[in-house]
């Protein structure tokens, strides 16, 4: 069932009469208009839990929130074209960054067309821009409705004009993945109006800046994502598509992972990402033709120790083991030696990922059961069917598919009454 939501005037409502009626200092004020919510059910997520403040000492009237006063501060700023907007853009974009909340409670008091509109009076004064471009994508993060189309014509302008700059492009880009995470609307908006090129150009260009290859990699999968529950069918499959047929994206990625040999979260971002382009037989074979399967196996082995890559890796090997040609060559470059040591390595973390790489191996044919029995891994499975519960179904069946003898249990029997009661 749904939680009951209030407005941030409620909550507050609530904390002053705390404080003026029952005499509560400031904190025993907000901790008791929490409980009170909390115990009918309010969902609070969305609520600043702060007591409001003056904007000056000379008065206590018209208290509010800091982020609306930072808003408000900027909007007069705007207005004026005071020098004082890049220091305004940077307490708004502070204050945004302190909670989901906070960017919220902006957004429901018009923030989006302030801070849209400081973007496009930036003009070429690139200091600002980043100002801009930085508030723009704290206030959009958890929020993808806010982007409108002007918003969209904004960030593809910005992607275009300044893609020598490696700083501005981050931000841009970063904006884009917070404004196409379960936003279907916006991804196939910006996928038309050119968006994927404009994130693999920027790989391309930028591939010896971390930070940017990081960002654009991201971006580009959540192209990919169909995590929008409002839309019954998603473009995800089609942008895999067009990001590897159109934009050259496997040789992109493969490319920006050889120049990046030591970065454990970049290598992860980009291990993340070929998997979710993995989507076709023959996108597979590439990404081994490319050289993809040789840095995965390299990676695997000298980072076994490194639990969130090692999970990246194995999900990308899963993804390629799909195309039985790719299992071979798997096989034959000692991968499943290295999977079951990463299993055996790291009980608590990645154990389903292994389980379904496993289980890929073997599938359609048992040439390779046997051996990668003998390593052990019978023993290994039924530990992470003991003590991980998300491992049981992909365990079992990658226990089935061994050959090995599997315990199936009965869900449901019917003996608690019938269907016509």
């Amino acid at each position: 069932m749904a939680k009951r939501r209030i407005t941030q005037e409620t909550f507050d409502a609530v904390v002053r009469e705390n404080i003026d009626e029952f005499e509560m200092d400031e904190s025993e004020a907000l901790r008791e208009a929490i409980e009170q919510f909390e115990s009918q059910g309010v969902d609070l997520s969305s609520i600043v839990k702060a007591v409001p403040k003056a904007s000056s000492e000379e008065t206590t009237e018209d208290q509010t929130h800091e982020v609306l006063q930072a808003l408000e501060s900027l909007r007069t700023a705007l207005e004026s074209s005071s020098t004082s907007m890049l220091a305004d853009l940077k307490l708004f974009t502070e204050q945004c960054s302190l909670g989901f909340a906070q960017r919220y409670l902006a957004a429901q008091k018009e923030a989006y067309p302030t801070i849209l509109s400081c973007c496009q009076s930036a003009d070429e004064d690139k200091q600002k821009l980043s100002a801009a471009l930085a508030a723009l994508s704290a206030l959009t993060d958890g929020q993808p409705d806010l982007l409108d189309a002007e918003g969209q014509g904004f960030l593809i302008g910005t992607l275009r004009t300044h893609q020598e700059d490696p700083a501005l492009t981050c931000l841009a880009v970063q904006t884009v993945r917070h404004c196409c995470l379960k936003h279907e609307q916006n991804r196939q908006d910006l996928v038309k109006a050119g968006v994927l090129r404009l994130l693999a150009g920027a790989i391309t260009k930028h591939v010896k800046r971390p930070e940017v290859v990081k960002e654009a990699c991201i971006a580009l999968r959540v192209m990919t994502f169909d995590d929008d529950v409002r839309v019954p069918f998603g473009h995800a499959h089609e942008h895999a598509k067009m990001i590897v047929l159109e934009q050259n994206g496997l040789k992109v990625i493969v490319e920006a992972a050889k120049a990046h040999p030591e970065n454990m979260p970049v290598l992860s971002e980009l291990c993340a990402t070929l998997s979710r382009l993995a989507v076709r037989n023959e996108f597979c074979q590439d990404i081994v033709d490319l050289g993809g399967l040789k840095f995965m196996m390299t990676l695997l082995a000298n980072s076994l120790d490194c639990q969130d890559l090692v999970k990246q890796v194995l999900s990308a090997l899963r993804a390629i083991a799909g195309n039985d040609d790719v299992k071979d060559a798997i096989v034959n470059a000692g991968g499943t030696e290295l999977i079951v040591m990463a299993i055996n390595r790291h009980l608590g973390n990645g154990q389903k990922q292994s389980c379904m790489l496993l289980r890929n191996l073997v599938a359609r044919t048992r040439d390779f059961s046997q051996s990668i029995l003998e390593m052990g891994a019978e023993a290994l499975i039924g530990q992470a069917l003991a003590s991980h519960r998300d491992c049981g179904d992909v365990g079992r069946a990658a226990l089935r598919d061994l050959g090995c003898q599997v315990e199936l249990r009965e869900l449901w029997t019917g003996n608690k009454g019938s269907l016509a009661n």
